[in-house]
């Protein structure tokens, strides 16, 4: 039975987070404002926040540069995973993933299927981990967001969750590589 383990002591996780718009700006970023609302209130540290345009380049190099500071953890973009021609983050960022986590974006559509039914299909959401960082990419809608984070990563990110965790693995991302730079 999945459940937070009170006896173990939270350890919060460094995140950066990514919006991917042709059009929002730190005002108008809503989807942004929500995981950086949910990032403090479940007690984890926002250790950056940006703004790209759907440009697979500028998507990679801004994730590039957080995967090579070993202050940040973890890395949530919102934005970006639909169908569309100008949709490129699953392509950005797959092009960084050491390893991708097949069961992150199936398990964002099952819970995305049980709200907004068959149109889940339309998200590309995905993850992967790239140099001992995680990097989750969520739709860019509020709903998508609060979904992503409340219904996996708030759990996930939890190092006291039970079963097992995403946080508990961290320290062993890099393990049989060479130390992260830094």
């Amino acid at each position: 039975m999945n459940r937070i383990d009170e006896t173990r002591p939270f350890k919060p996780v460094n995140i950066a987070v990514l919006t991917v718009s042709d059009t929002r700006t730190l005002e108008t970023d809503k989807s942004g404002d929500t995981l950086v609302e949910r990032i403090a209130r479940d007690g984890h540290v926002l250790v950056d926040r940006a703004i790209v345009t759907d440009d697979v380049d500028r998507i990679r190099a801004q994730v590039r540069k957080w995967i090579d500071d070993p202050g940040v953890e973890a890395v949530i973009t919102t934005g970006g995973t639909g169908v569309t021609g100008r949709d490129v983050t699953p392509e950005a960022l797959e092009g960084l993933f050491e390893k991708k986590i097949e069961g992150f974006g199936e398990t964002f559509r099952w819970i995305s299927f049980q709200k907004i039914g068959t149109s889940t299909m339309q998200s590309r959401a995905t993850a992967g981990v790239a140099n001992a960082t995680y990097i989750f990419a969520l739709p860019g809608s509020t709903g998508a967001c609060k979904d992503g984070w409340d219904d996996i990563l708030r759990q996930q990110l939890d190092i006291r969750f039970r079963p097992c965790n995403f946080a508990e693995l961290m320290p062993r991302l890099n393990e049989g590589k060479m130390p992260r730079s830094g």
